[in-house]
């Protein structure tokens, strides 16, 4: 089931007005993909976490994608591989603390994904104001884009193992 959730560009003024420490504002005609790791045993992706791997590989099929960006982070490098694989695009490593601006910078007007953990996709969602709750389970997939006019939407999704 997809749901689709608008923010307009006068609630995310109100949000703002509230002391949320945002706002980064997503540039026009950007959408920006976020998932966290896949399923973990430790520190290393367990053998779910790497079949989740491949099955986003499936999940983006069809999907525009200019950018993998991901922390220096061994599971969340191990997360985007097949992607960048089957993509041949590199993975564009950014620090895990405050990535958003630079992220948005780097993918004006394109599609990128952020294949990142826990904090910094909450991060990610006080940055842009964002009021769903952010992709923080394994299997997450949140689709960020931004019209023509800077219309921010949201689209929740999920892939791979129920």
């Amino acid at each position: 089931m997809q749901r689709r959730y608008f923010l307009g560009l006068g609630l995310g003024a109100l949000v703002t007005g509230c002391g949320v420490s945002g706002p980064v504002v997503m540039p026009p005609d950007t959408t920006l993909y976020v998932v966290r790791h896949g399923d973990r045993l430790k520190e290393d992706l367990s053998e779910d976490g790497k079949q989740r791997a491949r099955d986003l590989v499936t999940a983006l099929e069809g999907e525009p994608l200019d950018f993998i960006f991901s922390p220096s982070i061994q599971r969340n490098l191990d997360t985007a591989a097949p992607l960048s694989q089957a993509r041949g695009l590199p993975i564009s490593r950014r620090a895990q603390e405050n990535p958003t601006a630079r992220i948005l910078r780097d993918a004006q007007g394109q599609s990128a994904i952020w294949v990142g953990n826990k904090n910094n996709i909450r991060k990610i969602w006080e940055d842009l104001s964002l009021l769903e709750p952010a992709p923080l389970e394994y299997g997450d997939l949140h689709v960020v884009r931004s019209d023509a006019f800077g219309v921010v939407t949201v689209e929740r999704r999920r892939f791979g193992m129920p």
